[in-house]
């Protein structure tokens, strides 16, 4: 999971800080006011092959979290059950040999 952090962290920076930072500031309304800027991160990151292989593996426990989310968008630091276990998984997908190298981005 590690390596999919620092891969998003590294070549979509600019995409989650935005996102970060209307989630922050829209702490009631953020999945809706934010959804735009959601999008930006999941199109910036879903073409990169190690990402894609974690969400392949996780899916069920990236879309429980994504429903959390969304029954929860008034207290979202309610699910940070579903955020431990989406992350278990990913720490247990087998990334080796999976291009780790940015894939780039149009500008």
């Amino acid at each position: 999971m590690q390596a999919a952090m620092d891969i998003t962290a590294k070549y979509c920076r600019k995409e989650m800080e935005a996102y970060g930072s209307c989630v922050a500031s829209n702490p009631s309304t953020w999945q809706q006011t934010c959804h735009e800027l959601k999008m930006k991160v999941a199109q910036c990151t879903s073409s990169h092959p190690v990402i894609q292989k974690i969400r392949q593996g996780c899916s069920k426990e990236f879309v429980e979290f994504e429903r959390c989310l969304r029954e929860q968008q008034d207290n979202p630091t309610s699910c940070s059950a579903h955020v431990a276990r989406f992350l278990g998984c990913a720490e247990t997908v087998d990334i080796s040999g999976v291009a780790t190298n940015p894939v780039p981005q149009p500008s």
